[in-house]
């Protein structure tokens, strides 16, 4: 990518929300675009992160032989009705709806009816079971009260699972396999969430837990024993038999160590049985000929509250400006090295395109910073901006072939080869 191609000027950071400093330094540089409460489009390299994260999400779903599959968003107001839950979400205002000479529609705030719907003209017999689907698309829900950017937002990207079962048991192990899928998501993404017990609320269903990020951004409180590794929503002590549930759904006997920290959801599944298998009339033949009920789990993950997390936990701070950047993991961040020439030196700026070129054709990505009337100084600055992991610098030091790389995460300089370079970075 050629920054002259994307139209970003030099950049200058001022009063960065001090609870979201992160998101805050995306919008000012034009990262992100907000078109109103809650409502944002994404700029190429949040995309691109968003993108990474997807992918790690599918091919770690697909390595756990769960299906892919893509629902409409818009869909006929009478799959709603069927299970009941119509009138809850458009009285409360979650809902938006849209009526037209053709019926009434509305936007999906989440996905159960849809994936029951989809699902039960595929998993008519017992030998079609287990089966689990999942899909990412955009979810609608008009929150009142929008806050922390794409934290809490109207429109929102979201991955959501659902397995079907013959029985509780074969539900709980599908359960099971899917929080496993759920841990290796967020570990290759770099994001160490901790599952803690939490309440099913309106979803319904025997189990939760909820995956949470301690962040000071977070909207919730826990509690958490950093030892055990046991932790809980709070919401859970409000239920009048919160002790023997504890004790018989997790084991969980003794919470007086646990100590109260604020976190961020990134992600809830539940073991929801026959729930919504009896409001929707999803059922199968079992091995005797007869109709049974699915038993059901959900599981999802709030994609661009991810994208979010991730931002908020790789910023780089200046010691005189404070908030300055980001680096992206390198696993993550869709271009590994950004390339800064000296711009006006016709030799340097030969130099960046060969690299430049060089790079491109191992399948390295990178950005080559080719704007005019531009100091090297400010590009550095819009390197840190942009989140690029490698930095290559070619000013006055540079002497012949040989080019300084510097990891930016840890400051780490050292000057090699373009040979070496590309070797390195591949």
């Amino acid at each position: 990518m050629k920054l002259s191609n994307t139209g970003m000027g030099t950049t200058k950071l001022n009063n960065i929300d001090e609870m979201y400093p992160g998101q805050s330094i995306l919008m000012q540089t034009g990262q992100l675009v907000q078109y109103g409460a809650g409502l944002f489009a994404y700029n190429t390299i949040p995309l691109l992160v968003r993108r990474n994260i997807e992918k790690i999400i599918q091919e770690t779903l697909n390595k756990y032989e769960c299906i892919e599959c893509l629902l409409p968003t818009l869909q006929p107001d009478t799959i709603w009705k069927n299970s009941g839950r119509y009138h809850h979400y458009v009285n409360d205002g979650t809902m938006l709806v849209t009526e037209s000479n053709k019926g009434t529609f509305c936007l999906a705030p989440t996905g159960e009816e849809a994936m029951l719907e989809f699902a039960r003209e595929k998993l008519k017999s017992y030998k079609n079971l287990p089966a689990t689907y999942y899909q990412i698309g955009e979810k609608y829900r008009n929150e009142i009260r929008t806050r922390g950017y794409l934290l809490r937002g109207k429109s929102f990207p979201m991955l959501d699972v659902y397995s079907f079962d013959e029985d509780e048991e074969k539900m709980i192990r599908s359960y099971d396999r899917v929080r496993t899928a759920f841990l290796e998501i967020f570990e290759k993404i770099g994001l160490p969430v901790i599952p803690i017990v939490a309440d099913n609320g309106a979803m319904g269903g025997k189990k939760s837990e909820e995956f949470m990020l301690i962040s000071k951004q977070g909207e919730d409180k826990i509690l958490y024993d950093q030892t055990t590794k046991i932790g809980l929503n709070t919401e859970i002590l409000e239920r009048e038999n919160y002790k023997e549930y504890l004790k018989n759904e997790y084991g969980i006997e003794d919470i007086s160590n646990l100590k109260e920290i604020r976190t961020m959801e990134l992600g809830h599944i539940f073991q929801l049985g026959t729930r919504y298998s009896e409001m929707m009339n999803g059922k199968f033949i079992d091995k005797e000929g007869k109709e049974k009920l699915y038993y059901m789990g959900c599981y999802g993950i709030g994609v661009s509250r991810t994208v979010a997390a991730l931002y908020e936990s790789c910023l780089i701070n200046d010691e005189k400006w404070g908030p300055c950047g980001f680096v992206l993991p390198k696993s993550i961040a869709p271009f590994k090295v950004q390339i800064i020439p000296k711009i006006e030196d016709e030799q340097k700026k030969i130099l960046a395109q060969n690299l430049y070129e060089k790079c491109k054709s191992e399948g390295i990505d990178a950005i080559l910073d080719d704007r005019e009337q531009v100091t090297i100084g400010a590009k550095i600055k819009d390197c840190k901006v942009l989140g690029t992991p490698y930095m290559v610098v070619i000013g006055d030091k540079t002497e012949g072939n040989n080019v300084e790389l510097e990891d930016v995460k840890t400051e780490e300089k050292q000057v090699v080869s373009i040979e070496e370079l590309v070797n390195k970075l591949k």
